[in-house]
């Protein structure tokens, strides 16, 4: 633990050690601020690139393909058999687990 010596202590534990030179040592120099305040002059300006800059293109990319047509009759029959045998699984697990409380109600109490 460190313990404050007298005087004034406002930033003492956070000064540089004192290594003999007299040029780091002792108070830091004040910077005094420029005549008037500094004013932002706007970014740099750009120039634009020259004519050819891009690297030549040797490879051309194929045209995308053109997706099979949907048929949205098939697609909506199965998405109701799926929704059929998901609800027939959710109802096939309720009525197990609700007779596994029944069965664990009777013999808690009997």
């Amino acid at each position: 633990m460190t313990t404050s010596r007298p005087g004034p202590t406002s930033d003492e534990p956070w000064r540089r050690p004192d290594t003999g030179d007299e040029a780091t040592s002792g108070a830091p120099t004040q910077h005094r601020p420029a005549v008037g305040p500094a004013r932002y002059a706007g970014p740099p300006p750009t120039v634009a690139p020259p004519a050819g800059w891009r690297p030549p293109v040797h490879l051309q990319a194929n045209p995308p393909r053109q997706l099979p047509p949907q048929d949205m009759i098939s697609l909506d029959a199965q998405e109701q058999q799926a929704q059929r045998v998901t609800w027939g699984v959710g109802t096939v697990a309720g009525v197990i687990l609700v007779a596994l409380v029944c069965l664990l109600c009777t013999r808690a109490l009997f």
